[in-house]
């Protein structure tokens, strides 16, 4: 099990030395072993089915080679059973029903068996938690009887149900939220699986059994019928109202890291960078709150008087990377974009809604963050902090930071999950920006690869992974990417490039250019060494006290 390197910001081990459920059990142990060994700038360590995963701080692991080092030597010292704990085991009722499983009868025909024989086979294995992913709180259970092995649906559903229950190939799984979905659903159940209130938030981790226990549908609904727990509203003395929201407008700050293993993706801002600027040209600190939005701003009633600063794309509305004043009343009213897709307005003070799971940011599958948990909408308050911002002179870092987007945009990768360079032919291709593009990803139009599969075994992805799915055009994923997927992975944007990546508009041209891992490294020191020195001559030029 030797480390090898995964883009620029992470490691990989794979279990060679196990198969079937041994091998997921093996890196849930694995898993586990990295977590207790505290290696310094180590950041998340994501189990997946045949490999563990890395992902760490550049400027906190002393050197790449010395972190490959160190997990070498956890690696080396895991017992050869690799046997951590056998994991909790947890009962799970489902309503096999065609309400609630609307694809049981069509499994049951395609297997050609009945009902009570369907259930019988679900219900009787102990199944093995091999890794959660997806979304947040996702399971994906090893152990599935051979004779209810069932392909993919070829057209996903748009929405799945919370709770709801499915067969993907050799798999079984529960949905914790409503989400897409392309495995087939034969029931449902009432377990919470993921709840950001409740310690831990996911229900199951790797390693952990589950058995399936068939219930009634009246149960179900008793279950389903239950208030979850909310924690009451804080008071909001000073606001920013929503009076329309433009489009995918959102609060973001840098993200919450630390919470893969559970399925939670990094969310936060897609382009750190100007989020980490116009929170620094309000003198916030750089990981404070503000709001996202894409290509279409929105218009915001000030309730306060407030200094804000715009970062990332140009908007009509409001010039960029300048503090300005807002009176108490102004609607502020952003526009449309003229250049760049997402930009970041950062508020003297900082928006102050709740914290989950260490960040404000919002991520909608799961309904973390933000004022609801999903985008804000027209009549939403925007909490923010009330104080008074001194600006000391007139000045803008706009002549430096808006400068015209070179076309095509030529993003720097390495290949497949390694630093080595791989076939030049799936790097010659130019590409262009679909308008299906998301925070999940961004999807390439243009003329399609080979390879694209999906049956591959999944395994972590970050953002920056370029995935190929089945219709052979690449995806580059995104802050709110999923942290397991099933596609193949030819390569990866590097970090430092990521920021330019998430100011793509659909329409525009995208190339390759390949480079090693000391490049990519190089690269992103080179970055954070240029905002180091921003944030230096920044120092006292906007102070804020409440």
């Amino acid at each position: 099990m030797t480390p090898e390197p995964l883009g620029d910001t992470a490691a990989l081990i794979r279990i060679t030395d196990s198969a079937g459920d041994a091998m997921a059990e093996r890196a849930a142990a694995l898993a586990a072993a990295v977590g207790r060994a505290s290696l310094a700038g180590v950041i998340d360590v994501v189990p997946s089915i045949d490999r563990v995963t890395v992902v760490y701080d550049l400027f906190r692991i002393g050197s790449h080679e010395r972190l490959l080092a160190e997990l070498s030597g956890v690696a080396d010292a895991l017992p050869a059973s690799g046997a951590a704990s056998a994991g909790r085991k947890h009962e799970i009722p489902v309503c096999y029903d065609a309400e609630h499983g609307p694809d049981l009868d069509e499994v049951c025909r395609l297997h050609g068996i009945g009902r009570a024989r369907f259930i019988d086979l679900h219900t009787a294995p102990e199944y093995t938690v091999q890794a959660i992913g997806f979304v947040p709180g996702f399971p994906y259970l090893g152990g599935l009887p051979a004779e209810l092995a069932t392909p993919r649906r070829d057209t996903p559903r748009p929405v799945v149900p919370a709770g709801a229950v499915g067969i993907g190939a050799g798999q079984t799984g529960i949905y914790p939220c409503a989400t897409p979905g392309g495995w087939h659903i034969v029931g449902r159940t009432g377990a919470v699986l993921f709840d950001a209130a409740r310690e831990p938030a996911a229900l199951l981790r790797a390693g952990d059994r589950v058995r399936f226990v068939a219930t009634t549908a009246a149960e179900l609904a008793a279950a389903l019928a239950r208030p979850p727990a909310r924690s009451a509203p804080s008071a909001v003395n000073a606001a920013i109202e929503i009076v329309r929201p433009g489009l995918a407008t959102s609060i973001q700050d840098l993200g919450r890291p630390g919470f893969r293993a559970m399925g939670v993706p990094l969310c936060g801002a897609a382009d750190t960078m100007a989020m980490r600027l116009a929170n620094l040209i309000v003198g916030n600190p750089e990981s404070a709150a503000g709001i996202e939005c894409t290509l279409l701003g929105p218009d915001l009633r000030f309730e306060c008087d407030a200094v804000v600063a715009l970062g990332g794309a140009e908007f009509a509305g409001l010039p960029s990377y300048r503090p300005v004043r807002v009176a108490a009343g102004t609607v502020l009213s952003l526009g449309h974009a003229r250049s760049g897709c997402r930009g970041y307005l950062a508020i003297a003070g900082g928006v102050t809604v709740p914290q989950q799971m260490g960040s404000r940011s919002t991520y909608a599958p799961a309904r973390l963050g933000g004022t609801t948990g999903a985008a804000l909408a027209a009549g939403d308050r925007v909490p923010i902090r009330f104080g008074a911002a001194t600006i000391r002179g007139a000045w803008s870092l706009a002549a430096d930071l808006n400068a015209p987007a070179p076309s095509p945009c030529v993003l720097r990768v390495l290949s497949g999950g390694r630093a080595e360079k791989g076939d030049p032919a799936t790097w010659a291709t130019t590409w262009r920006v679909s308008s299906r593009s998301n925070r999940m990803g961004i999807r390439l139009e243009g003329q399609p690869l080979p390879g694209g599969r999906a049956d591959m075994v999944s395994a972590a992805v970050l953002p920056g992974t370029i995935q190929l799915p089945p219709d052979g055009r690449p995806i580059i994923l995104l802050a709110d990417a999923q942290t397991i997927g099933g596609y193949p992975v030819v390569g990866q944007v590097i970090a430092a490039d990521l920021p330019r990546a998430a100011q793509l508009r659909p329409g525009d041209v995208v190339r390759w250019r390949l480079v090693d891992l000391d490049e990519a490294h190089a690269a992103y020191r080179e970055q954070a060494a240029w905002l180091a020195a921003v944030r230096e001559s920044l120092a006292g030029r906007v102070t804020w006290s409440e």
